[in-house]
């Protein structure tokens, strides 16, 4: 039996985004009789409690609560303090928590605040071995400016870990530039096909249909992000001026830009055109993919991007910018098409395209699907996690 302490900012069930559904996916796939997993988190949520199992992973909570009704991205004066109590609170947590299980390994996911308490663990339990998963979507130089004077120990969230795995080779090569000179695994992260290709009764998707006004004839371009600057959410909207009034674009997601793309909608007039839906489950997005047309999420900066390949898995051709890990798995009329980065007009053009060319449309869409089983099945990704990593 290998027991792994995993370092999380946030998880499941209140807070989910990418990381944490990577942590969900694997953990799931590895057998219980082999692995033992626990974790170290924020609880920011009255509701949530201290400590509770969700899948194969033990969660341990900590930090104060309140009210919670933002996402992690966008937290409020005082919850928002919990992640920088995180660095110290979470290493004290693991510290105790090693003392009952002995720990055979420590994963962090993400050099994040809890990076930090990742690596103070390391510095007092140098036997241990240490995994650091990178899936950063920021901008790397936004990142690095952020951490300020702290930046020396930052550094060494990424030199004190024994073996480095990422999603992308974009941050494969952000891990090198932060002085890590030890073994990278990249492995990216995948896509349960079976659930986004899975068919609906036709009932069931004309009412989903009916409740969002799709009518005939009507285009749906769809997202599914973080309601944040490096999505760039704002130029699909700003495209939407550049497009047939029969194009409408449906948002799923929540973030700290809700308020700025309303008001930007409203600005430009198209709010008879844009739906934002909040916050969607990942069991329920596959249906709103079905009713959809076209994938877009013109990134301004990105570590890998679950949702394309999602909507990849679904049958929606994708537009996407050629940033981060993208160009790991979209090829430019192979498998989706590029838009420049933070270009309206160009998001616009490659739509027009999508709907005057349905065989090209046809082509991307049967590529990406079977690019995404052959080489993106979370079934694949955690068999090369407890090979190349465990």
């Amino acid at each position: 039996m290998k027991r792994v302490l995993i370092f999380s900012l946030v998880y499941y069930p209140r807070f989910i985004g990418g990381a944490e559904v990577a942590i969900k996916e694997i953990t799931d796939r590895l057998p219980e009789n082999n692995f033992e997993f626990h974790m170290v988190t924020l609880r920011l949520d009255k509701t949530l409690p201290k400590e509770e199992k969700i899948g194969n992973v033990l969660i341990h909570r900590v930090g104060f609560t309140g009210e919670c009704k933002d996402s992690a991205d966008s937290l409020r004066f005082p919850l928002f303090i919990n992640k920088y109590f995180l660095t110290i609170l979470g290493f004290f947590k693991a510290r105790t928590l090693h003392r009952q299980y002995k720990f055979d390994a420590i994963w962090s996911m993400m050099a994040s605040y809890n990076g930090f308490a990742a690596m103070f663990f390391k510095y007092n339990f140098p036997k241990v071995p240490y995994i650091l998963s990178l899936q950063e979507g920021d901008p790397i130089d936004y990142i690095k400016g952020r951490v300020g004077i702290l930046y020396f120990l930052y550094k060494r969230i990424f030199t004190k870990a024994d073996v480095i795995q990422t999603i992308s080779n974009y941050l494969a090569d952000f891990a090198r530039s932060m002085g890590y000179k030890g073994g990278i695994e990249v492995i990216p992260n995948g896509v349960d096909t079976k659930h986004f290709e899975q068919n609906y009764l036709e009932n069931e998707l004309l009412d989903l249909k009916n409740k969002l006004n799709k009518k005939d004839g009507d285009i749906f371009i769809i997202t599914t992000s973080r309601l944040v600057v490096k999505n760039a959410v704002g130029d699909i909207i700003k495209a939407l001026s550049e497009l047939p009034e029969n194009i409408k674009f449906i948002i799923l997601g929540q973030g700290y830009e809700e308020n700025s793309l309303k008001k930007l909608v409203k600005e430009i007039r198209v709010e008879e055109r844009v739906q934002f839906l909040g916050y969607v489950s990942h069991e329920e997005m596959p249906k709103y993919l079905k009713v959809s047309d076209v994938f877009i999420r013109p990134s301004i900066s990105e570590g890998f991007g679950n949702s394309f390949i999602e909507a990849m898995a679904a049958g929606l051709p994708v537009v996407a910018t050629p940033v981060g890990g993208i160009v790991d798995f979209l090829k430019d009329g192979e498998t989706g098409l590029f838009c420049k980065v933070q270009n309206p007009e160009s998001i616009a053009e490659q739509v027009k395209k999508l709907i005057d060319n349905p065989e090209l449309k046809n082509k991307l869409v049967e590529n990406a699907s079977r690019m995404v089983k052959d080489k993106y099945e979370w079934d694949l990704v955690a068999k090369d996690m407890k090979e190349r990593v465990f």
